[in-house]
Parts: C-alpha cells; structure tokens; sequence
C-alpha cells in the first residue's frame, strides 16, 4: 500500500510539472531560449504611414552584430532601401507582417555576405518602380548560404527575387504578380529551388541562367509554376515556366507546370541538364525543350497534356547532341503556335536529332507527327525502339536528305496514322510513301525491323 501510495503522488506531481512546462517554455521562448532582439527601443512599429527602412536597417545591423535574430510582430511596415548585413534572420507571422515597398530605387538587398535568413514574410512591392540596378524586389548578389522560406513575394515591376552568384535554398515560397520573373538565379552555387508556387509572371517563372555556359548544379524541384506570359514577347526566350540557359547539372523534377505562355520547361546550351517526373499542362509552345549547344539531356517519365510540340531534343548544327528520351507520356498537340514558325512548325509528338536514344514513350493524338527523326541532315545516331503512337496524322517523319547520319527504327506500334507509320521527309517535303510497306532499303542510312501498324 505504502509503495502504491509513494507512486500515485509521484505521478500526479509530475502530470502537475508536465501540464505547467509548456506554459513557462512558451513565455521563456519569446526571450530567452529565442534570444531574439527587442524591437520596442528602435520605434519600429507596425501600421505607421511613414517609410521605416532606415529604422528596420539600424535594427538589423545591431541584431545581426549580436548574433540575435529579429521577429517583426503581424502588421505592415512600409520600407525601402533596406541593406541586408551579413548573418542577418529576419522573420515574422506567416502571412501577416507585411514589408511594404514605399519606392526609391530598392526594397531589400543584401551583397558579398555569407548568411542571410528571411522567413514568414510578406513582401510587396506595391507596383513601385525599382531602380536600374534593382533586378528584383528582394536582390542579393554573392551570398554564400541564403534561406528564404515561406514568404510571400508579390507586386514587383521586375524580378520577384533576383539572386546572383548565390548558393543556400529559396523554398516554400509563393511569388506571383511579377512583372519579369518569380524567381532569377543566375551564377548560382548549387542552389535548391524547392517546394515554391509561383505564379501569374510577365516573362517567365523560374529562370536559371548563368552569364558563361558552366557548371552550376541548382536543384528545380517540387514547385507548381502556373499562368506564365511572355509581355515582351519573342520566340522562347520569354513566357516559359522554368528555364535553365547556359547552366550546366541541373535537375529539374517533380515539378507542376501549366498555362505557360511558350515552354513548361526550356532547357538552351544546359550541359548534362535531367528533366524527369514533370506534369506539363497546356503549354503554348513546345512543352519540354533541349536545345542548341548542349552534351547530354536526360528527359524521361513526363507527362505532358496539351501543347504545339510534346518534347524538342534539337539543334544538332548548333552541337546539341546526346540524350535519352524514355518513359514519356505526350498527348493533345496541335498546329498553331504563338508565332509563325519557319522550320518543321507545330503538331508533333517528340523529336530528336543527335545520338539520342527514344524509348518507351506514349504519343496520342498529334496532328502532325508522333515521332520526327531528324532535320534535313542534321541526323546521327538515333535508336527509335518501344514507342506507342496513336491518333498521329503521321506516326514516324524520318529525314532521307542526303549526309544524313543513321537511325535505328524498332519495334514500335503505330496505331491509327493515315498519312503511314513511317515515312520520309526532305525539310518539310514528305518524299515517300510508308516506308514499313516499300521498305527502307533504299536509304542506307536507316534499319528499319520490327515496327507493326494497326
């Protein structure tokens, strides 16, 4: 009884000490164990109709030097001309405390520093211009570790975020309302471009370029990228969901992609680029590019629904060569595009041009082709094998200008393509009947075995 008695008052004494600890960890956490800065003594106030960046800048000097991060309380704060320093953590209520831009010629910066840490803030840009050497909202040039996570990032005339020459993660982010980009990496450092929605941008969605063709290694992955425009028009370089330019390693995967403007994804001079996994919906233009100077490209297991071009692996007479194109599923293609085009056009499925091998892909419903192999002579080393085309107006257009290099055609099914399953092409001249019934030995450069239409 003793020993029963001894235990049942243990216990309700340490039900008693575990129900108050959250009480006191709560209180002590907003000091203490937080240790973040008190903002009271700077005047900084939430709701003030004048522009507080000098104050919020004082803050985060003295913060940052402390080692000490910095909580803003819910509200809004219109600043400008704010300079990030080295080591600074700035963030506030999710959704609530609001960093107005108030004009001039920047909203926050931060340069040749090491650390920077923003989370749970909105930033808007309220439609203020920015300065010339303002390329984003939020700009940072050569910071070796930045995280931005969780913020908002809205109403800005240029770039939402403008990062060069950094490394770290920008995740979990909603951006939208740009007038350029949501998001501009350029010369990155193995950055992670994560988790974000970005959303309704003048030019483009998330851009990674780099100002020489190099190595670079960011990530792109699990990001929704939806209603992307091309305001300043062109033929590719604007309007296109994600796009990777001169940047060397990149992964782009798992991503959502629709309503772009051009690409879901554009990948120009992208050396050893993989683009894997992607749901790519109502493209405009050609929903995953590789093209121009590139060695190696990876395109495999997407899904793309509605586009002009399915998937482009071209530009062997710039040196794009060298890629797998597998697993792929491609449907609901159709001729017009938004430009007049002055090549093959609109309204095919997948092609390809250099050492390139393209397997087990899907193509339904291609008003055009299902598969084209090749441009005038610009063919070399292509295996075409496993593929299903159905409800193509061709199945398969193959170049039979002369120099063309070979290509290997096997062992795929085409389904429901009056125009023949295999046919050749000179350009954009259509200069044999179905190969799969003629025969293709009259053109060297192709093996054609196995293939069946029905």
């Amino acid at each position: 009884m003793l020993n029963r008695r001894l235990f049942s008052a243990s216990l309700a004494a340490s039900l008693l000490e575990a129900a108050a600890f959250p009480r006191r960890l709560s209180a002590a956490s907003q000091t203490d164990l937080r240790g973040s800065i008190e903002i009271a003594p700077y005047g900084l106030v939430p709701g003030a109709a004048t522009d507080q960046g000098a104050t919020l800048n004082r803050l985060l000097r003295d913060a940052a030097s402390s080692g000490m991060p910095v909580v803003l309380p819910a509200g809004d704060y219109v600043i400008s001309g704010v300079e990030l320093p080295d080591g600074v953590d700035l963030s506030g209520a999710t959704g609530a405390t609001r960093l107005i831009h108030g004009g001039g010629s920047f909203a926050l910066s931060g340069r040749d520093l090491k650390r920077v840490r923003l989370s749970g803030l909105v930033i808007d840009g309220a439609a203020h211009p920015l300065g010339p050497d303002a390329g984003g909202l939020l700009q940072l040039r050569d910071v070796a570790d930045i995280t931005i996570e969780d913020c908002t990032i809205t109403g800005s005339p240029a770039h939402g975020i403008h990062a060069e020459g950094c490394g770290g993660r920008i995740d979990g982010n909603r951006i939208t309302a740009t007038g350029m980009a949501g998001i501009y990496a350029i010369d990155s450092r193995a950055l992670a471009v994560t988790g974000n929605t970005v959303s309704d941008c003048g030019n483009g969605g998330i851009l990674v370029h780099r100002w020489k063709a190099g190595e670079d290694g960011t990530m792109i992955s699990g990001n929704r990228v939806m209603r992307i425009a091309a305001t300043e028009g062109g033929t590719g370089e604007n309007g296109n969901g994600i796009n990777v330019f001169r940047a060397g390693n990149v992964m782009v995967t798992g991503n959502h992609i629709s309503d772009c403007a051009f690409s879901a994804i554009r990948a120009n001079a992208a050396t050893n680029v993989q683009i894997a996994d992607n749901q790519c919906l109502r493209s405009g233009e050609t929903a995953i590019y590789s093209e121009f100077g590139f060695e190696g490209a990876i395109v495999s297991d997407n899904l793309i629904d509605g586009a002009a071009n399915g998937i482009l692996i071209v530009n062997f007479n710039e040196g794009g060569r060298l890629a797998v194109v597998s697993g792929n599923l491609v449907r609901n293609l159709k001729l017009d595009g938004p430009y007049v085009h002055d090549g093959a056009g609109f309204g095919f499925g997948i092609a390809v041009e250099a050492d390139t091998v393209l397997s087990g892909n899907v193509i339904e419903n291609a008003p055009k082709y299902g598969l084209m192999l090749g441009w005038g002579p610009y063919l070399r080393n292509v295996v075409a094998t496993g593929n299903l085309v159905r409800k193509a107006a061709i199945g398969c257009a193959v170049t039979v200008v002369e120099d063309s290099g070979t290509a290997l055609i096997s062992d795929n099914l085409f389904q429901d393509v009056p125009g023949g399953g295999i046919v050749g092409f000179r350009w954009n001249d259509k200069t044999t009947g179905d190969l799969m019934a003629a025969g293709a030995e009259t053109f060297k450069h192709l093996t054609l075995e196995g293939n069946r239409s029905g």
